[in-house]
């Protein structure tokens, strides 16, 4: 434990340093953010979902202009191929072979942007490689960089022309992150920034792959008492068996979250933890996750979706019931 606190509070400088340098472009979301650093730091993908304009993919390339690693942006369309994403073999008049073109997923960073836009093709392309952490060209298979990690958009209100992603696909995301409007403070601030012809907001790059590595390797070593690794347990068996916290909600969830969710939400409280300065995690760290780990993991049942009601107000729910460690 004492280990892990002083390499946690040497670490911290690197983590802070690319807050800061955030800070200097995208102003608030600072929970969309944080969001981003936990799934970094956990080896996952993230799922940005908001209106238009709520600098979803201003947080994505600052935070990649912060890392010395590559990135990559498609823009996601209704014509998109798998190939316009993976690569393709391409003949070699001189050799009189063909060799493979690596497409634009191969990089460490990749923002997928409008996800839902493209066909049902190219999204399982897409998340084959997240799962696989490979992509298969031909007869050859080609491991991705480390590290790899997918964020990708989509806007909830426009539905016309879009390919909603499965149950079974958004699985794939560690997290699912709602972002809603800036309060009227941080609007403001916003206009006295950006509203101009020309705008210049620099951001230098903090930390390498090399720095990513060793900050998981600490998420790993981060304390978890075993009661809360019971804790953790026992909510997302709830999301399947609500009657065993005394929830009488049973008939709103038509499935329940996997052991995936188990999982994710045990490695971004570790990482939670550490991006609050701690080596150990607490059950506000485990809360504090929940509904961005589980909100897409909770199919409602259609009497549920009659009477309106969302999988974060289910979640909500268990979290008050179940009994905290």
């Amino acid at each position: 434990m004492t280990t892990v606190a002083e390499d946690v509070a040497r670490k911290s400088v690197v983590l802070e340093a690319v807050r800061r340098e955030i800070a200097g472009v995208v102003v608030g979301q600072e929970r969309l953010i944080e969001r981003l650093l936990v799934a970094l730091l956990c080896n996952g993908h993230v799922l940005i979902e908001g209106v238009p304009g709520l600098a979803k993919t201003l947080s994505v390339t600052t935070l990649a202009r912060t890392i010395q690693a590559g990135f990559r942006r498609i823009q996601f369309t209704p014509d998109l191929l798998p190939a316009d994403l993976t690569g393709t073999l391409i003949f070699h008049q001189k050799s009189g072979e063909f060799v493979p073109k690596k497409g634009p997923i191969f990089t460490n960073i990749l923002l997928a942007d409008e996800i839902n836009r493209a066909p049902a093709k190219v999204q399982s392309a897409l998340l084959e490689a997240m799962q696989e952490r490979q992509v298969t060209i031909g007869d050859r298979t080609h491991p991705l960089d480390d590290p790899f990690m997918v964020l990708a958009t989509q806007n909830p209100i426009e539905q016309e022309g879009t390919y909603p992603l499965p149950e079974a696909q958004t699985d794939r995301f560690m997290l699912k992150l709602n972002v809603t409007y800036p309060p009227k403070e941080q609007e403001l601030a916003i206009l006295r920034r950006m509203a101009r012809n020309r705008v210049e907001l620099s951001v230098e790059p903090v930390m390498d792959p090399a720095d990513i590595r060793e900050l998981r390797e600490l998420v790993d070593g981060v304390y978890m008492d075993p009661r809360i690794e019971e804790y953790v347990v026992d909510l997302v068996d709830a999301t399947r068996h609500p009657e065993n916290c005394g929830l009488s909600i049973g008939n709103l969830i038509q499935y329940g979250a996997s052991p995936r969710a188990t999982i994710y939400l045990t490695l971004t409280a570790k990482a939670h933890a550490l991006l609050q300065g701690r080596g150990y995690v607490t059950p506000l760290d485990v809360k504090a996750l929940a509904a961005d780990v589980l909100r897409h993991r909770i199919v409602v049942s259609y009497e549920a979706e009659a009477e309106g009601m969302r999988s974060e107000e289910l979640i909500a729910q268990i979290l008050d019931n179940v009994a905290v460690p």
